[in-house]
């Protein structure tokens, strides 16, 4: 059983049915599940979910919308940790923290959503998903569907990393590269879905990868004992994540669930793709696309997201606000918290410590509040630096050099 009430349109407020095939509200505009929240309070407690036998962000069923278990598609998710970093803060009090999504099936936070879209799929009787990504979402999408039995198109650009491509070949899904940006993928997605028979689980194009991603924030209120940090760093792209947490926390609120006040939200991007920030310092509603979008961080290069307005609302409500950093900060941070904290982030996630590293410094930021810093992504799939210092076994070695 679930609570779901109704489909909401996040521009008009219009209702559409639960329970129906959804892509875009009939306005044109990302669709948000909405639930009897009244009802889930009588029918389970916060203790009750969280004691529950079940791992991961499974766990949280009673508050999405997958309504059978048999639909509900797994592959092992566990709860993701807050590592706190040390050494790489230099004297900065240890209050800032790493939720590592790097630890989920696929490697990355991409799991969460593409689980949700792929259960909902086949609740829905669906057969044929198709994406477009810049990589872990179609590594994501290809293994959930793979595992349901489904089958998936991913368009990527032409110049996402190998090993993604590769990954996403390996779990079956047909694969191409395309001449562009991710944008251009997606439009090509849309007009497959039109002509080619698929369905379209781009991001907030379809109402349930939001539900997955929302589950961060129900497990990050769960791991902080049901209080939340003051700010929160998120690497933004299309924004699931961001929308999907303060979706989690505004349910949370209405529950009852958790005390004291919401964090601030903080959409980190790259200064060479950097429209929420540029469209935050605006003022606008709406952000302008990016044009000539390029940085190493790939997953955050997306010149243009749907939800914008829903990101900006978010981090205006919150009190929080945009930054943008260059790729030479991102690969430093990245190199440092590796080197120093053990930790190997992805470039985006780097960002985001480049971010409150800044943040700190201008005092946007003090450092005696308690932050969480979003590494979305396992390291190991992205480039790095190659090893070239070779021993010869058939010479003397020079011990020094090891000094």
């Amino acid at each position: 059983m679930n609570h779901v009430s109704h489909l909401e349109c996040s521009a008009t407020g219009e209702r559409h049915e639960a329970g129906e095939v959804h892509g875009l509200s009939r306005a044109g505009w990302p669709l948000l599940v909405r639930y009897d929240l009244d009802r889930l309070a009588n029918a389970v407690t916060r203790e009750s979910l969280v004691s529950a036998p079940v791992a991961g962000f499974w766990r949280w069923a009673p508050l999405l919308p997958v309504a059978r278990e048999r639909d509900r598609i797994s592959l092992g998710e566990v709860t993701t940790p807050l590592v706190t970093l040390v050494r790489s803060v230099g004297e900065t009090p240890t209050n800032v923290m790493v939720k590592d999504e790097g630890r989920l099936p696929t490697g990355s936070f991409k799991a969460r959503g593409l689980a949700l879209a792929v259960s909902m799929a086949r609740q829905l009787g669906l057969h044929h998903l198709a994406i477009p990504t810049n990589g872990n979402a179609g590594a994501a999408l290809a293994a959930y569907a793979g595992r349901a039995g489904m089958k998936s198109t991913v368009l990527c650009p032409a110049d996402t990393p190998d090993i993604n491509l590769r990954e996403i070949r390996q779990h079956g899904a047909d694969v191409w590269k395309v001449d562009g940006l991710i944008n251009d993928c997606g439009r090509i997605v849309g007009e497959g879905a039109r002509t080619a028979g698929w369905f379209d689980v781009s991001t907030l194009k379809e109402p349930y990868r939001i539900e997955g991603k929302k589950t961060m924030g129900l497990e990050l209120a769960w791991q902080m004992d049901w209080s939340l940090p003051d700010v929160i760093f998120y690497p933004t792209g299309g924004g699931t994540g961001l929308i999907g947490m303060w979706k989690a926390f505004q349910e949370l609120r209405q529950l009852g669930w958790i005390a004291g006040g919401l964090p601030r939200m903080v959409a980190v991007q790259a200064t060479g793709c950097a429209p929420i920030v540029r469209a935050f310092e605006a003022g606008s509603t709406h952000a302008v696309p990016w044009q000539d979008a390029h940085t190493v961080a790939a997953g955050i290069r997306v010149p243009v997201a749907i939800g914008d307005f829903l990101i900006l609302d978010a981090i205006r409500a919150s009190g929080g606000f945009a930054m943008a950093v260059d790729d030479e900060s991102i690969l430093q941070e990245r190199d440092r918290v590796a080197m120093q904290d053990g930790l190997l982030l992805a470039p985006e996630e780097a960002a985001t410590v480049a971010a409150w590293r800044r943040a700190l410094e201008t005092g946007l930021v003090g450092d005696d509040e308690r932050v969480v810093l979003f590494n979305c992504a396992s390291g190991l799939k992205y480039p790095m630096a190659p090893v070239n210092q070779e021993l010869d076994i058939t010479q003397d070695i020079d011990f020094t050099r090891f000094a």
